[in-house]
């Protein structure tokens, strides 16, 4: 089971459960590979709608490196995501949010 409390998502992809979770070597690798802007601007087109798939892409495999997957973005282009691009999106965008996410005083 996905932790959210520790930034896990989880993700159905060819009919087996994924846990993903954006570490901060899955966020390097991330930054990284942006072929433009920095994470803080992938967050703002997550925030105003305007991602593109690569984004959706770039954070699916980077989350599924962080939780210890050891594949490609190129392992996932015949891959069947449970849910279709949508799902896929909002795992990118749940992954984003939880990464960034502020523990609540308590």
């Amino acid at each position: 089971m996905a932790n959210p409390w520790s930034g896990e998502v989880a993700l159905v992809i060819d009919g087996e459960r994924h846990v993903l979770k954006l570490t901060l070597g899955a966020l390097a690798e991330l930054e990284a590979g942006l072929e433009s802007g920095t994470l803080i601007e992938l967050v703002e087109r997550f925030e105003g709608g305007a991602f593109s798939s690569r984004d959706v892409l770039a954070l699916i495999v980077a989350g599924l490196r962080g939780g210890g997957w050891q594949g490609s973005a190129a392992d996932l282009v015949q891959a069947e995501i449970a849910g279709g691009p949508m799902v896929a999106a909002r795992v990118a965008a749940e992954l984003l949010a939880r990464a960034f996410m502020l523990p609540e005083a308590g």
